[in-house]
């Protein structure tokens, strides 16, 4: 190998490795940390997850991810029973639940993709309008099962859906009043309170957040 072929080796690999160290300090430093800045500056409950926080200023959870309100499991019973003093949210049947990292007893996001005539998804909408009624039915409400709106029966395409209908939400008004020792009227008014309408006017739906509207309750009953 000549002297002009090594020093023309050495140049043509100088010149990479200058590229790489280049390219890296401004991909992969400079560009995340400017998108970052941004996003902090301008987008800041957006850009750390949406964080929902109690009247302490806790972090309770993501406005954005569906939870559930359960009941301590008892042994050897299939899956919890719902915690009635709460607003509960839409099914979540999902995929099941995970396989992989069983530290948490997380729900798969995903649908059920069933068909509207599936034998299966049919009783699973009976049998979670038998106990919308039954659950949601006090002393002095009783629950009309064609009143029963369909988001309180089924689970969405993610099964992670953090939001219920404003008709889910009033259905409900009774039996959280009851269980916690509030008005009627201040529940509603909780619910009012948390009901967002349509983007614009005239997008989407009147919605109601679940976790917003349950730690509004919380911090209600803790007062």
């Amino acid at each position: 190998m000549t002297d002009n072929t090594v020093s023309s080796t050495a140049r043509v690999l100088g010149a990479g490795l200058r590229a790489l160290l280049v390219l890296t300090l401004v991909c992969g430093v400079i560009y995340p940390l400017a998108v970052t800045g941004a996003a902090q500056a301008l987008f800041h409950d957006k850009a750390n997850g949406s964080e929902l926080k109690d009247a302490n200023g806790q972090v309770v959870g993501s406005s954005l991810i569906g939870r559930r309100y359960d009941l301590p499991p008892k042994d050897g019973e299939e899956s919890p029973a719902p915690d009635l003093k709460w607003f509960q949210p839409r099914p979540s049947n999902g995929l099941g639940r995970n396989s992989v990292n069983t530290q948490y007893a997380l729900l798969l996001s995903g649908a059920t993709n069933r068909s509207g005539d599936n034998e299966e998804l049919i009783q699973w909408v009976k049998d979670a309008k038998a106990a919308v009624v039954k659950d949601n039915s006090t002393a002095t409400y009783k629950v009309n099962p064609a009143d029963i709106p369909p988001d309180a029966v089924t689970s969405s395409g993610s099964g992670l859906d953090p939001d219920i209908s404003p008709a889910y939400a009033e259905l409900q008004v009774h039996r959280v009043a009851e269980r916690n020792g509030l008005d009627v009227k201040e529940v509603e008014d909780l619910v009012a309170d948390h009901t967002t309408g349509r983007l614009l006017g005239f997008m989407g739906e009147p919605r109601v957040n679940v976790l917003e509207l349950n730690t509004a309750l919380r911090d209600r009953t803790q007062d």
